[in-house]
């Protein structure tokens, strides 16, 4: 008797198992599905704000001022990085491939670094921050056009392997 107890046990045990393997990994992807796609939808409506935003400054600020000074050109320049970065994000949202992904999010940080350096302000004390800031910059730089010629030398080689 003990034993039957025990194949049921065992049984109910394998069969609930099976169903969180099988129909809770597959209800918990579609909600995880359809939260994504929230996401990116959310994105891009904020991805349109900076656009509008961006043109309404543009717009307003040549109308009010003609020729812009500086100042007026650094914020619109600051706005223009920052919509850039938000469409970065938004792109990358989009791949599916681990390392386009990877390769993306170099790019963004790259962007996010120059947009630092033109937004901060130069002063001697912090010339190292500016010197590091600088270096790692042109590293994400390198490593970027490194990579993108190694991807075009991949699909070279591959389309020379498929077409012999």
């Amino acid at each position: 008797m003990e034993k039957k107890d025990s194949k049921n046990t065992l049984l109910a045990l394998s069969s609930l198992n099976t169903f969180l393997e099988v129909k809770m990994d597959k209800i918990l992807m579609n909600i995880l599905n359809i939260a994504r796609y929230i996401f990116i939808s959310l994105m891009i409506i904020y991805l349109f704000t900076c656009l509008i935003s961006l043109s309404y400054k543009i717009v307003s600020l040549t109308l009010a001022q003609g020729a812009l000074d500086f100042e007026s050109i650094k914020m619109i320049l600051t706005d223009g990085l920052f919509t850039l970065i938000v469409l970065a994000i938004v792109k990358t949202l989009f791949i599916k491939n681990g390392f386009d992904y990877a390769i993306t999010f170099l790019e963004i940080s790259f962007v996010v670094l120059v947009r630092k350096l033109i937004l901060l302000e130069t002063h001697p004390s912090e010339t190292m921050l500016l010197l590091v800031l600088g270096v790692t910059s042109a590293t994400f730089f390198v490593l970027i056009v490194y990579i993108h010629s190694l991807k075009y030398k991949w699909s070279k080689e591959e389309s020379a392997a498929q077409n012999p």
